[in-house]
């Protein structure tokens, strides 16, 4: 046993010195080389977290452009899947692409991962199809995008990591995490923008960009890092892959009302999906456990500062998910309404007003990255943490219709306690592995990081949905009622599940007029239509409600960020040093 330490030892110290002497070569050679890797790997990954969230806002336009209703019952499907197709195959394929950069090479997956996105991205600059056809070749290419974005950001923190020392890595992933979170944010403004202009050109975006990436990063990047021997890992690719995209899919459509509930939680299907998924989950860990040369080595969750740090970032991401789709629901369903703007331009309006979350973290990234450097990354991931579930709790006390300073100030602090963490947080995460493990072990931290956005769907639906599930059928029934509607309709209306009425503020579309239409009510006599489908009806019918299920999802995003700074205590002061994990100034 003392031999085989001493030689895995031995070999991750020669693994370190080589990786030191290529860099050192290269920073002899060709002294602005780790800026170009900044700057070219902090594009890519701002053009695959952008791609995430643009489609968020810009949904009403999309099914506008293809002339689909995702509100009607047999076109839900394809609402769901338009959220999260890029999110659940970005999630999966990290880990197995960060395994093959470590074996084949991490440039050459980044690089692959720009030639895909951008194939992509041309594809879906066109719709040579219309209703369903067009969301499926949508839905299609959105998952090839998908695959590109993940080559992308399994390989950006690796290879950032090979090309600078440690003493400056926590200025550069912070560049790069930064980058990668405020891109989930100006997806929003992009989309919203763009959408206003036409549905297509949130696609064509990715097209100049993807190109210009492209050349420059096959024409700029050199492989750095030590490749690992071995194959790849099928056993464990396979439950891995399979086991987190049940999961995932289960969670998601756990949104979705079954029989008399207003949620799926309670869906055969549901829980044996969520069921499977986990089961999967298990068997890849002891796969992992066992195989000769394995996707991830588990190994690595024995260091705190990986495991710990994988944790906190989990629920960092799963909370700024969380946080993203109540904010466009509270704007876009009652804030906004009540300030005269139209249902239809809500999605805009909604991406402008959430512009301080980005602020905050473009402010916060790069200087936390930078002072982690120096005083170790501790302070600032607990006290990121902290600020954010101060904000959280800080939201619930505002009333529904705030003063947009005082809202504008808490989410700045949510953001600027989100820059705080992320960087050090993910500087921490990869300097405490073995350099011939970085690519897994990037794939690892991005996995986390999409699959909090993934499951930010499913958990805070689903708790807004319970929230609103015990006071909405009154107020619905009672506010209906009183504009001439039918009993009997106002109470069919009131018991449908809240899912309805969430989707439609979501997307930009008049509730009221989506929950009535199918009854003719507002056609009816004596029904004060021009009132029920303005512009304050619904925003004051939901806003008492919409409360209620608020206080529910941020005190649990509150929660989840407390379980993150208790996390990030685990880890060390200064960045690990994971025998091969290079700290060389």
């Amino acid at each position: 046993m003392t031999t085989e330490i001493e030689l895995a030892k031995a070999r991750a110290d020669a693994e370190q010195a080589e990786t030191a002497n290529r860099r050192s070569r290269m920073d002899h050679d060709h002294p602005s080389y780790k800026w170009i890797v900044l700057s070219n790997t902090t594009l890519g990954t701002l053009l695959a977290t952008v791609n995430a969230s643009i489609v968020l806002i810009s949904l009403p336009a999309i099914f506008r452009g293809i002339g689909l209703n995702p509100l009607s019952s047999g076109n839900v499907s394809y609402l769901l899947w338009m959220l999260m197709g890029y999110l659940v195959v970005t999630a999966v394929l990290v880990v197995p692409f960060g395994r093959l950069g470590d074996m084949f090479g991490r440039v050459r997956i980044y690089n692959l991962g720009f030639v895909v996105f951008t194939v992509a991205a041309v594809a879906l600059s066109f719709d040579p199809f219309h209703l369903g056809g067009g969301a499926v070749w949508l839905i299609a290419w959105r998952v090839v995008q998908g695959v590109g974005g993940a080559m992308l950001m399994a390989s950006s923190s690796a290879i950032l990591t090979d090309a600078f020392p440690a003493n400056q890595r926590g200025m550069a992933l912070g560049v790069n995490m930064v980058a990668a979170v405020a891109g989930s944010f100006l997806g929003l403004l992009i989309g919203g923008f763009l959408s206003e202009w036409h549905w297509q050109a949130i696609f064509w975006v990715g097209v100049p960009i993807g190109i210009v990436g492209t050349i420059w990063s096959y024409r700029s990047l050199k492989e750095l890092g030590v490749r690992s021997t071995g194959r790849l890992d099928w056993a464990g690719t396979l439950s891995f892959g399979i086991g987190l995209t049940v999961l995932l899919i289960g969670i998601t459509y756990g949104i979705q009302p079954y029989g008399a509930s207003s949620t799926g939680w309670t869906s055969p299907w549901v829980m044996g999906s969520i069921g499977f998924g986990l089961a999967a989950l298990v068997a890849f860990v002891f796969i992992e456990l066992r195989v000769a040369a394995p996707m991830v080595d588990m190994r690595l969750f024995r260091s705190a500062a990986f495991g710990m740090g994988n944790l906190a970032g989990l629920m960092s991401s799963v909370g700024r998910g969380g946080l993203q789709f109540m904010l466009i629901i509270w704007l876009q369903g009652i804030w906004l309404p009540l300030r005269g703007y139209e249902f239809e331009s809500t999605p805009l309006w909604a991406a402008v007003y959430m512009l301080p979350v980005t602020v905050g973290f473009l402010i916060a990234g790069p200087v936390a990255g930078s002072l982690s450097d120096r005083y170790g990354a501790r302070p600032f991931t607990v006290g990121g943490m902290i600020l954010m579930a101060a904000s959280f709790v800080a939201l619930v006390l505002i009333p529904v219709d705030f003063d947009y300073w005082v809202f504008a100030v808490l989410i700045f602090l949510n953001g600027l306690g989100g820059g705080i963490f992320t960087a050090p947080n993910t500087a921490a995460i990869m300097s405490s592995v073995p350099a011939s493990q970085r690519g897994a072990a990037s794939g690892v931290r991005a996995t986390f990081f999409n699959a909090g956005s993934s499951l930010s769907i499913g958990i805070f639906f689903s708790l807004m949905i319970v929230g609103l599930a015990g006071t909405l059928p009154t107020a619905l029934s009672a506010g209906l009622q009183e504009q001439g509607v039918s009993a009997a309709v106002a109470h069919d209306v009131a018991n449908l599940p809240p899912v309805g009425s969430l989707f439609a503020a979501f997307l930009g579309y008049n509730p009221i007029a989506e929950l009535l239409e199918p009854y003719g009510a507002l056609h009816q006599p004596g029904v004060d239509a021009e009132t029920l489908t303005g512009q304050t009806f619904f925003p004051h019918l939901i806003a008492e409600p919409f409360h209620s299920g608020l206080v529910v999802v941020f005190i649990a995003a509150a929660v989840m960020m407390v379980i993150g700074a208790i996390a990030s205590m685990f880890s060390s002061g200064k960045y690990a040093t994971a025998p091969g994990a290079d700290n060389e100034s």
